[in-house]
């Protein structure tokens, strides 16, 4: 018989495998149109917010190194995707948002990403195991 830590771990070897099948097919998927599936990630998280955000809270966000993500906002604001603007409450803060086109470049990729997900989800899985899988998801990152 197995103990709970075999069980759980077992648990959590096949939460990563379906993860990366997932995530393959997801990057193989004709999407992107230039955009990064981790630059979307961004796009997305900044898209989520009511106002700009520090790059501290956006990194609390998205499974980048803070350097690494200090670079990509750097190369999205190149593009014309995020603006950057002086924090008011902290002169050596920055605070990001998405510019016109960094919104409807999110919205565009978004729809696709979205559709594609509804996709892979759906072969599989019946709607009371989405919403488990959801209730469990949200139960091991601690949203309520």
């Amino acid at each position: 018989m197995r103990g709970r830590s075999g069980q759980a771990n077992d648990a959590w070897e096949s939460m990563l495998t379906a993860y990366s099948v997932l995530m393959k097919r997801f990057l193989g998927a004709d999407t992107w149109q230039g955009v990064s599936m981790r630059e979307y990630d961004v796009l997305y998280t900044l898209s989520k917010q009511d106002g700009p955000m520090r790059l501290l809270e956006l990194n609390r966000s998205v499974l980048l190194s803070q350097p690494a993500l200090s670079r990509m906002i750097d190369r999205l604001g190149g593009r014309g995707l995020i603006a950057r603007t002086p924090d008011p409450a902290d002169g050596r803060g920055v605070l990001l948002a998405l510019t016109e086109e960094g919104r409807a470049t999110q919205r565009r990729l978004g729809i696709r990403h979205a559709h594609s997900v509804a996709e892979a989800m759906t072969e599989r899985l019946t709607p009371e195991e989405l919403e488990a899988l959801e209730a469990i998801c949200r139960k091991l990152s601690g949203d309520p």
